[in-house]
């Protein structure tokens, strides 16, 4: 079960990070430790808990279980694709670190080292949203007896060639049950949503839960379980001694040690023998050779690069991109060198908007909050910014089918009521530049820190319209690690930024807005979590605890529609915009499917659908260079169009 990361990438990024799809300049090199050893540890642990870690045979596997492996899902991918070639993106600051779990591991990289490349045992079929098969050969749901029970394929194996085995889903409990991680969210998930795992043999075993809810299959079917023998080392130094080892995968692409020169650049390498290079659903996927991302930290520097040729694909999310700097009658598209599309996705929605940090001097005041929630004029941001594009985001929930609030809406920007909030928090008076103190001589000013740094021209429109309603944002626009860590530790008073959402059966609420993750037991602001609002409401606590146990999906939707009045009134959130669509501008080298992608994907290189062709590179630019051109391209894919 994925944890939910910070979407970092911003819009010019997101849609094309991956068309195919600071530091010294210095390779890894591994930083040597004593050596360390923690089966004996790992051992004792399941000793320790015999309910939770149980031993059988084959031959105690119930008998009536219905096996299947949705076998019969539509093919993702197009058999015309490619494999071979060199991609070449960017990204606009470097990765902190190479673990998957940890301090700082929760960043936008993680999806190339994770998310989007590691197979679960079954995953979500992106179109039907129906299971299918990963690293599992076939499984059996019991719900009566809260148990999932599974097969691992037995050609299922780590990047390193070792085999994927039961041993590993055993050791994922231990190591994410472990204080060594430094990670509370998964030290909750993973003792808390599950009863016990049991062992039959080295490719079965089965997974039961404290209650039989209705997404009690993903609970199981999307663990990716952890390669036992590379965490043999576990220990309280993890963060240091792991810090830039890349954990084997069972997925296509490796970062090989050679690729990491921090603050520069990085790479990802795909296996020639993957074990999963023939198997239906991933055979027409992870097409390209090598993927090599390139730090470009200005975005209008990226796009020149994109322009010349050096880099395959740009986002054109942003009006501004697809408007004004590369139009559909720019030569580069008319001429054919350069294709655009924009395509409709339907899934959850990224939430961005402002989090307002409550745990700061009057941030804790719910009226200053609400003032702020009025003094934000997102309409001009959505006409002027956006040109008319995007939609304005209504709750935490979006695109969550019945779970979304039938009538709920985001507060519009009215500086009357902005007013009328801030002064029954005490502000009644302008000072000399029109901004609202109070009788302290407190003047009504905050930061907001991003790291979208192509968004500060959209954050100024409501930096300059808040003034109108006495509110002063001082705007911090930061690297998207910096910014992402100053969240996460708790310093930030109002940061702009977004969760990447899961295409899953519910919402998730515990993470953001359960106090557990607002403050620790001596009630100092608690890091490491994504409660970026120090929200802390009991009645909200209840809701969230009654939800994550609950197994009737009508009394969920309701708990649901609850908890985001809650979150509603509080005034922590502010709403910003919803992107019902992306779009992405990429040379003629390189293809997607006739239908472009799936339903689900958040991004033209979620799924790794695309491939490269380098002859037609090279073919490319020598006929830019001569004047030869080729025919236009400008599609637009609405098969999946909701709004």
């Amino acid at each position: 079960m994925p944890y939910r990361s910070l979407l970092l990438l911003a819009p010019t990024l997101a849609a094309a990070a991956l068309v195919s799809c600071g530091g010294d300049g210095s390779s890894t090199g591994v930083q040597s430790f004593p050596p360390q050893d923690v089966t004996a540890e790992m051992e004792k642990f399941y000793q320790s808990k015999p309910d939770f870690f149980q031993f059988k045979t084959i031959a105690d596997l119930p008998a009536d279980l219905n096996w299947v492996d949705n076998a019969d899902q539509p093919e993702i991918g197009s058999p015309n694709a490619k494999k071979g070639g060199t991609a070449h993106s960017f990204i606009d600051d470097y990765p902190r670190t190479l673990r998957i779990v940890g301090p700082d591991s929760n960043g936008s990289f993680r999806n190339y080292l994770l998310d989007d490349v590691s197979v679960q045992l079954a995953h979500r079929h992106p179109n039907t949203f129906e299971y299918m098969a990963g690293t599992a050969e076939k499984w059996a749901v019991d719900m009566p007896n809260k148990t999932v029970y599974v097969k691992i394929d037995p050609k299922a194996t780590w990047s390193d060639g070792v085999p994927l085995t039961t041993d590993d889903f055993f050791f994922m409990f231990f190591l994410y049950q472990s204080e060594y991680i430094q990670a509370p969210w998964y030290n909750n998930w993973y003792s808390t949503k599950y009863s016990g795992i049991t062992k039959y043999d080295d490719h079965t075993f089965s997974v039961t839960m404290p209650e039989a809810r209705p997404d009690m299959d993903a609970l199981v079917l999307e663990l990716n379980g952890l390669p036992a023998h590379f965490y043999k080392e576990l220990g309280k130094d993890f963060p240091q001694r792991y810090q830039w080892r890349f954990q084997p995968t069972t997925g296509a692409y490796v970062v090989r040690d050679e690729d990491v020169v921090k603050g520069r650049s990085i790479a990802l390498t795909r296996l020639d023998d993957w074990w999963a290079k023939d198997k239906k659903q991933w055979r027409y996927r992870y097409n390209v050779d090598r993927i090599e991302f390139t730090i470009i930290r200005d975005t209008t520097k990226a796009f020149e690069e994109f322009k010349k040729g050096s880099l395959d694909g740009f986002g054109m999310n942003l009006a501004e991109y697809n408007y004004d700097k590369l139009p559909d009658d720019d030569p580069l598209v008319t001429d054919g060198y350069v294709h655009k599309y924009k395509f409709y996705n339907d899934r959850p929605r990224p939430t961005y908007g402002l989090w307002i940090n409550r745990a700061k001097p009057m941030l804790d005041n719910r009226d200053i909050r609400e003032g702020i929630q009025y003094a934000m004029n997102w309409d001009l941001v959505l006409e002027k910014y956006f040109r008319g594009d995007y939609i304005r985001m209504r709750t935490t929930s979006d695109g969550s089918r019945e779970f979304t609030h039938p009538t709920l809406k985001a507060r519009p920007f009215d500086v009357d009521k902005a007013l009328a909030s801030f002064a029954k928090a005490g502000f009644t008076q302008r000072g000399g530049d029109g901004i609202l103190v109070d009788a302290s001589g407190r003047r009504l000013s905050f930061t907001v820190n991003t790291g979208y740094e192509e968004f500060k021209d959209m954050l100024a429109i409501l930096q300059q319209e808040a003034r109108k309603a006495g509110l002063e944002l001082q705007l911090e626009i930061m690297d998207s690690t910096a910014s992402w860590k100053k969240a996460q530790e708790k310093n930030h008073e109002i940061v702009f930024s977004a969760f990447g959402v899961f295409a899953e059966l519910f919402p998730r609420y515990w993470e953001s807005w359960h106090s557990e993750n607002a403050f620790d037991k001596e009630g100092k602001p608690k890091p490491q979590t994504n409660n970026l609002t120090a929200t802390a409401i009991p009645e909200l606590d209840d809701l969230i605890t009654a939800y994550d146990k609950s197994e009737d999906l009508p009394e969920m939707v309701k708990m649901a529609h609850r908890m985001e009045e809650i979150i509603h009134d509080d005034a922590a959130f502010v709403p910003g915009f919803v992107m019902p669509f992306y779009r992405v501008a990429a040379w003629r080298w390189v293809h997607y499917p006739e239908d472009f992608n799936v339903k689900i994907s958040d991004s033209a290189g979620q799924y790794f659908l695309s491939w490269i062709d380098d002859k037609e590179r090279e073919e490319t630019l020598a006929a830019r260079k001569a004047g030869v051109k080729f025919p236009p391209e400008v599609k637009v894919f609405d098969q999946y169009k909701t709004e």
